[in-house]
């Protein structure tokens, strides 16, 4: 929100600091200030002077000798703009003033131009014209500006005055960054009212006067709101006789200092009632108007409408029109019809202020693909009590301008009037609230200044409908802490129960992921959610794959990035194939990242969102390294000695013989293996990759962080070697897995120390050997216990064709 400060002043006119002191008071009372401008920087020694006499240079055909009053005496200034008369009063720059840049728009911002006495082509010069550009501003603020050349004063000003002063630009412009709850302070007034508040100053609004003849506005137009859901409130008055003019240069000021470009008394004085009491307006030619009759309400499905930019918008039944007695006239809020639009040609005008849904149009907004200042305010939602004011306040405008003939009367279509809210003055809990001790007296010496009126009777504090944010005590609370001053406020500790400050379960397990995976050489990388349905097949997946059921965004950036992913190995292998690109020899990823399964297409509910942790690897590597890192993951996890490998073939995009399902009990926590050789190749990839995806929601209801300490052995350990044959299709996980079940309490730990496979041992076997330590805690082993254990061991094995090595 920009605020000139001159604007400001209309309505504070005791305001009286300096720019600085202005934006650290404002900002220390809540009104954050993003930045602020001051229009004259860089001009100096600027003044109005009249031009006497005006002679040809002798020896440029391009340039004249100009003769120039500015006051206090007669200078003589050469130029070389074509558009000066004798006679014209223009703004000069004396030697030694600064100007803001050139002829050619492009002004100096740190130092601006500084003017010294010379000479042109032999004749002195003792100062420069200027044109508009040359201070700072442009044509378009300056509608009455010459395209090209020297600005020319066409009001009543005498040789001498400060030129700056009579074109407005001793001003600053503070912008503001306004939060979407304090609608009032996208408006003049508002700000105003939190500057008079901020400076305990008086706070002045303008005085709006009845307008309107004799006439009844009911005689010209009828107004019907069908969906009084989406407007609470509609106003209309009517204008004949209109007469289109440039607006007084005080409003053209004011406008410009915004950054609005002046256009003609109508517009201008929409554009300023839209900015000082923060009410979008709209007019329509009131002849365009078929039957004198508005109607608002919702557009039908499939609806076209062109707007006043010449766009063709498709509506739907969501959004809200205005419309006449035969067709739509305007997007409610957003912008009018090409159909109803004010030309030049105008002859009686027909004023719109409204109240309508914001969150209606915003929703609006987009689905037209159109968002302008008035929704930008409307959207926010709007005090339904400013309506009026703000149609009274044009209205008058347009009668004191001349603009046209206020017919008298209002619609007003306001069926539910808007309660005022009443909260509670609880100023005990606000000092608890706030660690303060402000006494009640105070409390309500900001409430007053703030406009917010005390029923002592009830002991309520009654909030006016601008302010739309106060809807709570700590609402009350927070007013008092910003005019009390935050920096006043005292040092308290809080109050309430201790508690630890750590991270959630979920946080820790996957910190313990991301250690583990770095301890063993790993990088993390990130990569899309968003995918192309191509994956699919690069991964091999057949058509009935239920990976292929992926969530469509409905606004996609394009088709790579259509679909979200239902797997996590796309990602992974894109960057592997990357680095494998840039001929990287040995490289270890890992992701930490979420696949988005849904419950049901088309959607109905949020879908499965699942953590899955990845890791990929090539290189110097193969199958049992990943393994390895898994073990060692599970291991600081909680979870040692509880995996099993599970052989399957399930995995498309796996090697068919060189894949398994990790199992931790009844549960699938992951799956592991080498990419399939197609696959690899469909990455533009060489030589053997291999991956593995943990499913976090499986993993962490087993993961834990309770250890037991178990002392240093006191008894001596008692160890078998056992070297048995085996047929190859056997794997060792099922022969540990019966050295566990049948072990027992004894059985310490076991070691796999060889295998072997060749002319010693029979065809189609090998030759399996392992180290087992048993140990007692409380007493040393005796030879039979073991034995015992070992013929346990034996007796199981020899179920699965195993037996001894002789």
């Amino acid at each position: 929100m920009n605020t000139p400060i001159s604007w400001i002043k209309a309505y504070v006119p005791d305001l009286e600091c300096s720019i600085q002191e202005y934006v650290d008071k404002m900002t220390l009372s809540g009104s954050n200030v993003e930045n602020y401008v001051e229009l004259d920087e860089n001009l100096e020694k600027i003044v109005v002077g009249k031009i006497l006499k005006i002679e040809k240079h002798p020896d440029a055909d391009k340039l004249i000798i100009c003769q120039v009053d500015v006051g206090s005496e007669t200078i003589q200034i050469v130029t070389g703009a074509s558009n000066v008369s004798e006679g014209d009063l223009v703004p000069g720059v004396l030697v030694g003033g600064k100007v803001a840049g050139g002829h050619d728009g492009s002004p100096n911002p740190e130092k601006g131009i500084k003017i010294k006495k010379g000479k042109l082509r032999g004749v002195e010069s003792l100062g420069m014209m200027c044109s508009i550009e040359e201070l700072g501003s442009t044509k378009d603020m300056y509608p009455e500006a010459p395209e090209d050349g020297i600005y020319i004063f066409n009001q009543d000003v005498k040789p001498g005055d400060d030129a700056v002063e009579v074109l407005g630009l001793h001003n600053q412009v503070v912008e503001f960054e306004i939060t979407s709850n304090r609608v009032d302070c996208f408006s003049m007034i508002g700000m105003a009212r939190e500057v008079a508040a901020t400076f305990q100053k008086e706070f002045q609004p303008p005085v709006v006067t009845a307008t309107g003849n004799n006439e009844d506005v009911n005689d010209y137009i009828k107004v019907t709101v069908q969906d009084k859901d989406l407007c609470p409130r509609y106003t209309a008055r009517v204008v004949k006789n209109i007469k289109l003019a440039p607006s007084p240069e005080w409003m053209q000021r004011r406008l410009a200092a915004m950054g609005i470009r002046p256009i003609n008394n109508l517009v201008d004085i929409t554009n300023y009632v839209m900015e000082e009491f923060g009410q979008p307006m709209h007019a329509y030619d009131l002849d365009t108007i078929k039957g004198n009759e508005i109607i608002v309400r919702r557009a039908k499905s499939g609806d076209k409408f062109t707007t006043l930019d010449g766009e063709e918008r498709i509506l739907d039944d969501s959004v809200l029109m205005i419309c006449d007695g035969e067709k739509e006239v305007g997007i409610a809020g957003i912008m009018g019809g090409e159909n109803s639009m004010v030309t030049d040609n105008i002859q009686n005008l027909l004023f719109e202020a409204a109240c309508f849904d914001g969150t209606n149009i915003r929703l609006s907004s987009k689905k037209v693909g159109l968002r302008t200042d008035a929704s930008g305010k409307f959207e926010k939602g709007l005090d339904p009590e400013n309506a009026m004011a703000a149609m009274d306040r044009a209205c008058q405008l347009i009668e004191e301008f001349g603009a046209g003939e206020v017919v008298g009367g209002a619609v007003d279509v306001y069926d539910e009037k808007k309660e005022q809210v009443r909260l509670p003055l609880e100023v005990d809990k606000m000092n608890a609230l706030l660690g303060t001790n402000v006494s009640k007296e105070e409390i309500l010496e900001y409430f007053q200044r703030l406009e917010l009126v005390y029923d002592e009777a009830d002991n309520q504090v009654i909030i006016p409908s601008f302010r739309q944010d106060l809807l709570c005590m700590a609402d009350l609370a927070e007013e008092v802490a910003r005019f009390y001053g935050y920096d006043n406020i005292p040092v308290t500790l809080p109050k309430g129960e201790a508690t630890a400050g750590k991270k959630p379960f979920k946080m820790r397990v996957q910190d313990i992921c991301r250690s583990v995976a770095e301890q063993n050489g790993f990088s993390e990388g990130m990569t899309y959610s968003f995918e192309s349905p191509k994956v699919f097949d690069k991964l091999l997946l057949p058509e009935d794959a239920k990976e292929r059921n992926a969530i469509e965004i409905s606004n996609p950036l394009g088709e790579d990035f259509s679909v979200m992913r239902t797997l996590s190995l796309n990602g992974m292998m894109n960057s592997l194939a990357n680095n494998m690109a840039h001929r990287n020899e040995n490289v270890r990823l890992y992701e930490m990242g979420n696949i988005y399964l849904p419950k049901a297409l088309p959607l109905t509910e949020l879908p499965d969102e699942r953590m899955q942790f990845t890791l990929g690897m090539y290189g110097d590597c193969d199958f049992f390294t990943l393994k390895g890192v898994m073990e060692d993951l599970f291991d600081v996890l909680g979870l040692s000695g509880k995996s099993e490998y599970h052989p399957t073939t399930e995995h498309p995009f796996l090697h068919p013989g060189r894949q398994a399902n990790v199992m931790l009990g009844e549960d699938k926590v992951a799956y592991i293996g080498q990419i399939h050789p197609e696959t690899v190749d469909n990455y533009g990839m060489k030589g053997e990759v291999y991956v593995a995806v943990i499913d976090m929601p499986v993993l962490l209801p087993k993961a834990t962080f309770d250890r037991k300490h178990v002392g240093v052995p006191k008894f001596p350990a008692m160890k078998r070697d056992l070297s048995m044959v085996m047929k190859k299709s056997i794997f060792v996980g099922q022969v540990e897995k019966i050295f566990k079940d049948k072990g027992g309490k004894l059985l310490e730990s076991y070691e796999l120390f060889d295998i072997y496979e060749g002319n010693q041992v029979a065809r189609g076997c090998k030759s399996v050997a392992y180290s087992l330590t048993f140990r007692a805690q409380d007493r040393t082993l005796e030879e039979a216990e073991v034995n015992k254990i070992i013929d346990k061991i034996l007796e199981e094995l020899k179920k699965l064709g195993i037996e001894l090595r002789g």
